[in-house]
């Protein structure tokens, strides 16, 4: 299960059976909203197939939750709707 996170600034995991690649780099720390500090050990892709891919997710040790960062979808040109009960993820409009 993923998490959208409006307070979150990148894509991020602890889970490695979602990976689809895996680049082993550290990269520093990611700091939680409780100021603890969680160590940034790579990137993978995760999804594909019959399902939303998404890349450069961060691989952080010890995260319990998969994030999904509600400005990086609008940053990467999708629009996030919220409705009552649910939200919904398209790709923008092109006018």
């Amino acid at each position: 299960m993923w998490y959208l996170d409006s307070g979150c600034s990148r894509y991020m995991t602890g889970d490695k059976k979602k990976f689809k690649n895996f680049k082993r780099k550290e990269q520093g720390f990611v700091t939680y909203g409780d100021n603890n500090k969680g160590k940034i050990l790579g990137t993978c892709d995760v999804g594909g197939r019959n399902t939303f891919e998404i890349k450069d997710v961060l691989y952080v040790e010890g995260l319990k939750h998969n994030l999904i960062s509600i400005s990086q979808l609008c940053d990467k040109g999708l629009k996030v709707i919220f409705e009552s009960g649910y939200c919904t993820i398209h790709q923008k409009d092109s006018k």
